[in-house]
């Protein structure tokens, strides 16, 4: 659903702030800040990627305001005269938004940091001022939809860049091409978004981070639209040939092994093949299935990609902390003080009579050895790999992994670290889901836009607000510059009109025409420099 309605992009209340205003107030200025992590979905975060403004200038300030004044003046404000008078419950003024109309464009500066940013707390990416006198209500009145238009997307980049670090970090430390390393992180999240404009917002704000594996096809065009971007030129985002579970459920009949003949021979005989594993069997499929098309897997131009997708992400890619005790049997009394001695030095499965056991929710389970070896483990054993220049197993090219549910940062963090501490480099996709980008709200970061400063009677009057029964929502005072001090942004707020000229926000918007524009390319860019 799309509704162009520029004039009620905004909360009822502010329709009447127009009026509401000191009458000696001609000037408004305000910022957007992320206050703090207190709420973090990031781990000892302290920086916000600042990403999406450019689509918010182009989209609203420019698409939708083009829409008011390209009608005629009655056309343009009968609908909200109309609306607002129905909520409000008197006939509501809109010679405010006559006078905007006569005007012919939105007298508005906005002044930002480089998109790609990684802005700390307390640190205002951007700010917002209208030019012209008589439109001090616009500043605020945009309050709304700038804040609901941007923190998502800088959420979910903010998110995405935690994932790319992560990947980074264990890429370097077990010998992994980097080159691979944009590839591990896969947007799975459209399915789950709060529809399919949420997921081309979000799904941009994977993209802008580095990582270029994505399903969600409304981000691409995004980036297209809003960003510069060009899939004829360069890499947006992509994804590979790759099936689910209805498609295999309709091999019933023939198995898993027919279907998977039909696929490499027939369908996709060269390039990625992601093949979901876990239909009925993963583990048969693993130990028995896959031992008799090692040899054509091994002959196919390109890489077969195994995918389970239930159980825990953790265990079923790297296995079980096994004891090294080769048998429990021969020094403990009974099973229950075997288990119990294992599990209190940190182990998660144990060998008692010749089989192994772990415990599940409280219960124990008996475990087969590929549990215990993980996916990982058991493809080395099956396919074979190289050894990296960092002395770690990296498995043949012609075969790999990939898990897309259930990722989490800290899963993400103990499944590259358990995949390193048994010796194997980080070899393995990661699918990203609405769980990481849309299990997140404003206060994530505690994202905000807040006026401090007004021209009052001529004079420049720092305001700010300090409410004593939440200091987490004090605000900078008067006008702001953001400044480079020692490699850290740093906020200095109550500035002189000359000092604010100054400093790293720069003019983006003024007077309804964007005055600098990014990309795609560029967003990444600033990103992999501060990373």
């Amino acid at each position: 659903m799309t509704i162009i309605a520029p004039s009620m992009q905004k909360d009822v209340y502010k329709e009447f702030h127009a009026r509401a205003y000191h009458p000696d107030v001609s000037e408004v200025y305000a910022n957007y800040t992320s206050r703090s992590g207190k709420l973090s979905n990031v781990a000892q975060n302290d920086k916000v990627a600042f990403v999406g403004l450019q689509y918010f200038i182009k989209s609203y300030l420019m698409e939708e305001w083009d829409a008011f004044f390209s009608a005629d003046k009655e056309t343009a404000v009968a609908n909200h005269k109309r609306v607002m008078s129905a909520m409000l419950g008197y006939p509501v003024d809109v010679s405010y938004l006559e006078e905007l109309h006569d005007l012919g464009y939105l007298p508005l500066k906005i002044k930002a940091l480089p998109e790609g940013t990684l802005v700390p707390y307390q640190v205002p990416p951007m700010t917002v001022v209208n030019t012209k006198e008589g439109f001090q209500w616009l500043t605020n009145m945009i309050e709304t939809v700038l804040s609901a238009e941007n923190w998502p997307i800088q959420t979910s980049a903010t998110t995405s860049v935690a994932y790319l670090k992560v990947f980074k970090e264990f890429a370097a430390k077990t010998g992994l091409a980097k080159e691979f390393v944009p590839f591990q992180g896969h947007d799975f999240s459209f399915r789950g978004m709060f529809g399919k404009q949420a997921a081309a917002m979000s799904g941009f704000g994977h993209l802008a981070s580095g990582l270029v594996g994505t399903d969600t096809i409304p981000a691409v065009l995004f980036a297209e639209k809003y960003y510069g971007a060009n899939v004829d030129q360069e890499l947006v985002g992509c994804s590979v040939d790759a099936t689910e579970h209805s498609v295999t459920c309709s091999w019933l009949l023939e198995g898993e092994i027919e279907f998977f003949r039909y696929l490499m021979r027939e369908q996709s005989p060269k390039g990625i093949l992601s093949v979901v594993s876990d239909t009925w069997d993963f583990w048969t499929l693993v130990t028995e299935y896959l031992p008799q098309l090692k040899d054509e897997i091994l002959a196919r131009e390109g890489t077969l990609v195994i995918r389970p997708d239930s159980g825990d992400p953790v265990k079923i890619l790297t296995g079980y902390k096994a004891s090294p005790v080769s048998e429990y049997s021969e020094l403990a009394n009974s099973q229950s003080e075997a288990e119990q001695e294992a599990l209190a030095s940190g182990y998660e499965a144990y060998r008692w009579n010749g089989q192994f056991y772990g415990v599940c929710e409280g219960q124990t389970i008996e475990l087969m050895d590929c549990e215990v070896k993980g996916l990982i483990e058991c493809l080395w054993d099956i396919f074979g790999g190289t050894m990296t220049d960092k002395g770690f197993k990296l498995l043949d090219e012609h075969i790999g992994a990939i898990y897309g549910d259930a990722i989490t940062l800290p899963r993400q963090r103990e499944i590259l670290e358990r995949l390193m501490d048994k010796g194997f480099a980080s070899k393995v996709v990661l699918g990203i889901g609405s769980y990481s980008y849309q299990y997140v709200t404003r206060d994530t970061h505690g994202s905000a836009v807040k006026a401090t400063s007004v021209v009052k009677n001529g004079e420049r009057v720092a305001i700010f607000k300090d409410p004593k029964t939440d200091t987490k929502k004090k605000s900078a005072k008067g006008l702001l510059k953001v400044e480079d001090v020692g490699g850290e942004l740093v906020l200095f707020d109550n500035v002189s009109e000359a000092e604010e000229a100054e400093g790293l926000l720069e003019v983006v918007f003024e007077d309804g025409k964007l005055v600098k524009e990014t990309s795609l390319a560029e967003i990444r860019s600033v990103i992999d420099s501060q990373i």
